[in-house]
């Protein structure tokens, strides 16, 4: 059979690959090239031209990055036959895993297990919701490849029990269930019905030979018909015609050997060259593609008819500068040093729910929600509908999940996502942000709740690690804002800003800071000058001995500012430097510290853990452990956050 030949073409090519890098994993992209082959005849694929109606296709099971760089060569992607030459070596398009933005055609970076499916819900969602908005010039599906490791995964269920949720008639997940890991059988570890479950989250499931080639395009056929997610469990065998290790565990992340890859062409009448594939498998994949060159050049009339085009062409572009963002005080600017509005104190949770409304009334594609805390983060748009009607997302107790799924929002093309929790359960979102962070997609993480602010929930509830962490990440900027002021600063240059970030905001009310400095141009350089010394007009050039710098973010600013008051009283100069980024901050390098520091002595006070603070600082008051239950007011003072131990350890580093 034609197919057969061909699928053991690109099994080969697969061996060759990872025998060529003497690393990775040849036994899943053999396993699988059966159905890759009869998948060619039903995919949306053109390579030549981005356009949001392609289907979508997923590999979460990133260690068959073979297949997947093999299936976008022969669909004539930007990807050589030396870049397959060049698999997992340093520089080539073909990294170990697959990466969004590296190598062509890839939709979405994937490798740790079950992101990929979380991803292709993501995918699926963004897709329905595209289609309310435009109508069916939106009709494509989204396809992804996945294994025993991917389902055993938690995100999996989470993502998927979303997806059965609301009906996901786009989503065609194709289980490779070979029943091997990397220990063994799967038996080892894992022996739940996964048809059932499937069934339970209120997915078609649909069971074939993996290698039977009438079954695979009869099951392709009644997925792309179905009214609901589909999930088709093919049985296969890992390293199909690998001689000795068909079935084999030993052949999942090994080379299989010269001997053994010459004898299975051999036995499979194959052409012994490496990297070999003939004009019948590249005319297959030729005329897959030029299947997908007449849907879109279709699509393409559609659209000129269309309504929906100026809408369409409105979300991609992403235009935040109309937005009207929030005003929440007049700022005196007759005065250097700071002062400090109370009567009108907000919490920066709140002010942030004000200026998601202002972004949301002015861009359509902006969409989010909440872990179910929507209420608490204050992240529900009040001007639209709950998903799929509109853009409020209700990702239910599924942090893992909502955060591989808002990765899949952004890398869609219209739209620009925000998810939201308590930033202690941050912890749970981590893996998600590392690839959002690795792909330098422009998500928005809302995290309320910042510290030991929090209050009477106690230690388990209150964070103390989490900003140490997000900051110890690289691509990722974390917005720690010191009022509802300088939160609408904050969000006027983030969403300029094309990578991931996070608002870190409070729980308590705090007053609003009235400052001059307080700019788009200061904030934009992650700390600043925000209150200066009343003693000492020139602080950078003056000769006198005591100057203090009281370097903070958050909530911890306006500490800062009361404390200042006190050490002036006292003839102590004394500035503040709000830090409302640290990671902008360290971009500007050391020179631009020294113009804020000067050569004063700086105290850093941050109610977190906060030891990369000593970066900067000469000494930080942070948190040694983690927090305790009881009033956030009265929690501050009891772990030195109050104006007297700031004035007490100012006044010993002086010394």
């Amino acid at each position: 059979m034609a197919y057969e030949q061909i699928a053991n073409e690109i099994r080969m090519l697969c061996a060759d690959m990872v025998q060529e890098a003497n690393s990775g994993h040849p036994g899943a992209p053999m396993g699988l090239a059966d159905i890759a082959v009869v998948l060619a005849n039903h995919i949306n694929i053109y390579p030549e031209l981005n356009w949001i109606n392609r289907d979508r296709l997923v590999f979460s099971g990133g260690h068959a990055s073979a297949l997947l760089y093999s299936l976008l060569h022969l669909w004539g992607y930007n990807i050589n036959m030396q870049d397959l030459r060049n698999f997992r070596k340093l520089n080539s398009k073909t990294p170990g895993h697959p990466e969004y933005n590296h190598t062509d055609g890839v939709e979405i970076t994937t490798g740790p297990l079950g992101q990929g499916v979380a991803n292709a819900v993501g995918f699926a969602l963004a897709a329905k919701r595209a289609k309310e908005i435009l109508g069916d010039i939106i009709n494509h599906k989204v396809y992804c490849f996945c294994g025993d490791g991917d389902l055993e995964e938690g995100i999996s269920y989470e993502a998927c029990s979303l997806a059965g949720h609301h009906k996901l008639d786009n989503l065609i997940l194709i289980y490779d269930s070979n029943d091997i890991s990397i220990e063994g059988n799967v038996n080892i570890a894992f022996s739940e019905d996964i048809g059932a479950r499937f069934r339970s989250q209120g997915f078609l499931v649909l069971e074939i030979c993996g290698h039977d080639y009438s079954q695979i395009n009869n099951a392709l056929l009644s997925a792309k018909q179905s009214v609901s997610p589909v999930l088709i469990i093919a049985k296969t065998k890992i390293a199909k015609n690998a001689v000795g290790l068909e079935g084999s565990h030993n052949a999942h992340g090994a080379p299989l050997g010269e001997e053994v890859i010459a004898n299975s062409k051999k036995q499979m009448g194959l052409n012994e060259d490496t990297f070999f594939i003939s004009e019948k498998t590249r005319k297959h994949f030729k005329e897959s593609v030029l299947r997908g060159k007449k849907a879109y050049e279709k699509w393409i009339e559609v659209l000129k008819n269309s309504k929906q085009k100026d809408i369409l062409e409105s979300m991609i572009r992403k235009d935040f500068n109309k937005v009207e963002f929030p005003v929440f005080s007049n700022v005196d600017s007759n005065k250097t040093q700071a002062t400090l509005d109370s009567q009108n104190a907000i919490a920066t949770r709140a002010s942030n729910g004000k200026i998601l409304n202002a972004i949301a009334n002015a861009n359509l594609g902006f969409i989010g929600g909440s872990a179910d805390l929507a209420p608490s983060n204050n992240t529900e748009l009040k001007n639209t509908k709950d998903f799929p009607h509109g853009n409020n997302m209700h990702f239910g107790v599924r942090e893992h999940a909502m955060g591989a799924i808002s990765n899949a929002f952004a890398n869609y093309g219209i739209f620009t996502p925000y998810c939201a929790t308590f930033f202690v359960f941050s912890d749970y979102l981590c893996p998600s942000i590392r690839v959002a962070s690795i792909m330098k997609s422009q998500v928005f993480y809302i995290f309320t709740h910042d510290s030991i602010g929090v209050g009477e929930d106690g230690a388990t509830h209150q964070p103390i690690e989490q900003l140490s962490h997000l900051r110890a990440m690289p691509n990722i900027l974390n917005w720690r804002v010191a009022c509802a002021n300088e939160n609408s600063i904050a969000w006027q240059i983030a969403l300029n800003i094309k990578q991931p970030q996070s608002f870190i905001l409070t729980r308590q009310k705090l007053p609003l800071i009235q400052s001059q400095y307080m700019t788009k141009e200061n904030v934009s350089n992650g700390a600043y000058i925000i209150s200066y010394s009343n003693i000492i007009n020139n602080f950078l050039e003056s000769s006198k001995d005591k100057k203090l710098t009281l370097l903070a973010s958050g909530s911890e600013v306006c500490l800062a500012i009361k404390a200042q008051e006190e050490l002036e009283n006292i003839g102590i100069a004394t500035q503040v430097v709000s830090m409302p980024c640290y990671e902008l901050f360290v971009q500007k390098g050391k020179n631009y510290a020294k113009s804020l520091f000067g050569d004063s002595k700086v105290l850093a006070i941050e109610a977190l853990r906060g030891l990369e603070l000593y970066y900067f600082a000469d000494y930080v008051i942070s948190m040694q452990g983690f927090g305790a239950s009881g009033k956030g007011d009265l929690l501050f003072k009891h772990f030195g956050f109050s104006v007297e131990n700031i004035c007490d350890k100012a006044l010993k580093i002086l010394q």
